[in-house]
């Protein structure tokens, strides 16, 4: 049950509705993250804003996806491993084995597993990561802009693990899997 309130469309501020109706045109459906985040039009412009704009970066989908499901698994975000299993899957083209590894914040390929061990020094060091951290995903082959946007997108996916921690957010994609202890 969730502990901030999801408004019906009746109750949505009216500030809210047209940035509610682009992301029902964008995804075909509006998830409770936003319709919650909907109770502050500046808080729902803030979020979609800036996930528009890292969408617009140097990362590709799979790398932004995979940096989510790191970022969820980390921060213990059950709805959010659920939201990006399904973007993984379904828009990221991610394979099962792929979203799991990426959880635990590893990949097969050499430079996405860079990214991810990368993105999680961030959220274990909450940004006070070393100059080896940094030598380490330069030498896997990022520059400056898709460093500072990994950072970005671990921000921005802390925002959201948060929000939902602290609502409990009804999860209303497919609940994703356990990872194996």
């Amino acid at each position: 049950m969730n502990r901030i309130s999801i408004p019906t469309a009746e109750q949505t501020p009216s500030a809210s509705k047209p940035l509610l109706d682009a992301v029902l045109k964008q995804l075909g459906v509006v998830p409770n993250l936003m319709k919650m985040v909907g109770n502050s039009p500046a808080a729902l412009e803030g979020y979609l804003s800036l996930n528009g704009a890292v969408a617009k970066g140097v990362l590709d989908i799979q790398l932004r996806e995979r940096l989510a499901l790191a970022t969820a698994e980390f921060n213990g975000c059950d709805y959010c491993l659920a939201a990006h299993s399904y973007l993984g899957k379904n828009l990221a083209k991610l394979s099962d084995a792929d979203m799991m590894a990426a959880r635990g914040a590893t990949s097969t390929d050499a430079k996405t597993d860079a990214a991810l061990r990368f993105a999680r020094r961030v959220s274990l060091e909450r940004g006070h990561v070393t100059g080896a951290d940094l030598e380490a995903v330069r030498a896997a082959g990022f520059g400056d802009a898709a460093i500072v946007e990994i950072v970005v997108n671990v921000a921005l996916n802390v925002l959201t693990n948060y929000v939902n921690n602290v609502a409990q957010t009804a999860i209303d994609f497919p609940v994703a899997e356990k990872l194996a202890a």
